[in-house]
């Protein structure tokens, strides 16, 4: 990872009533590989009544990918998927042609305290599946690949990378690793990348030569592959890429598409409750005026 070429540090940004540290997209980066958007969610420490609520909203042309680290979300959708997500697990919603969902704090925390903390990930989709039906499936935690290797625990989160591949449905070549080190050491990718490779430092420290770099950070190399680096003690990274589309892709509000007309059509659908609604879900989040 010697051929750093850009650092993108998180930015604050609000999903309905809830603060995130945006990764993706940026404004020199839009992509790595397929993945289009990365937030950090938390840690946030929320008290008795204190909840996450997003409200159903829409999505089409992408996939989701929820991964926490601590606390759980209730996710519902339009196609009918209601479903507790609890650390280590992952929750993938492909949202095709179009999907509404809903993110909330489960009913039997609501008047509890708790902590939530993780990763929402979208991921497009190739442009031939754009207008798939949508889909929903749920890994649990103890179906994810995990294994040690140079003296660090790995798990390959989604995609195919060090020869194995992970359970969860992806639509294109890519990968989402975690490391996790408790010593300083040296972490070689050798030839288990594969088309651009970013990497998103949680905690702990990386170096590369005579540059280190802190947590809440997201390296982007300059040749798109990741080279060796250093890894100091306690720390935690997510290694994330793939085969980029030819297709550029757009984005507007919730929307992912090869096409402007489409996320234009997406908009006015939107705004004309023309999309599928949530079972039992009366609340909605309005198409943003970004005025």
């Amino acid at each position: 990872m010697s051929n750093i070429g850009l650092i993108i540090e998180e930015r604050a940004a609000s999903i309905g009533n809830f603060m995130v540290g945006r990764l993706l997209p940026f404004r020199q980066k839009r992509t790595v590989g397929p993945f289009v958007f990365i937030d950090h969610m938390g840690p946030a420490a929320m008290q008795a009544g204190e909840n996450l609520d997003v409200l159903a909203h829409p999505h089409i042309g992408l996939s989701t990918l929820t991964y926490l680290f601590e606390g759980t979300i209730m996710h519902r959708d339009s196609i009918g998927s209601e479903m507790e997500i609890t650390p280590g697990a992952v929750n993938w919603m492909t949202a095709g042609k179009g999907v509404v969902h809903s993110e909330r704090t489960p009913e039997r925390l609501r008047d509890k305290a708790k902590v939530l903390h993780g990763l929402q990930i979208w991921v497009a989709l190739p442009e031939e599946l754009e207008e798939t039906e949508p889909s929903f499936t749920h890994i649990p935690a103890g179906e994810i690949p995990a294994w040690e290797m140079q003296g660090m625990k790995i798990k390959l989160i989604a995609g195919e990378a060090f020869g194995k591949k992970s359970p969860v449905p992806v639509h294109s070549r890519l990968y989402l690793i975690e490391l996790k080190s408790e010593k300083r050491q040296m972490f070689t990718p050798d030839d288990w990348l594969y088309g651009e490779s970013g990497l998103y430092l949680l905690e702990g420290e990386v170096r590369s030569e005579s540059d280190t770099f802190g947590p809440g950070k997201l390296l982007i190399a300059n040749n798109s592959r990741l080279c060796e680096f250093e890894m100091g003690e306690n720390t935690t990274v997510y290694i994330f890429g793939g085969d980029p589309f030819i297709e550029k892709r757009f984005i507007d509000w919730n929307f992912v598409s090869s096409r402007k007309e489409r996320l234009r059509q997406a908009k006015e659908d939107w705004i004309h409750r023309r999309f599928p609604e949530v079972p039992g879900e009366t609340e909605f989040v309005p198409y943003p005026d970004f005025k």
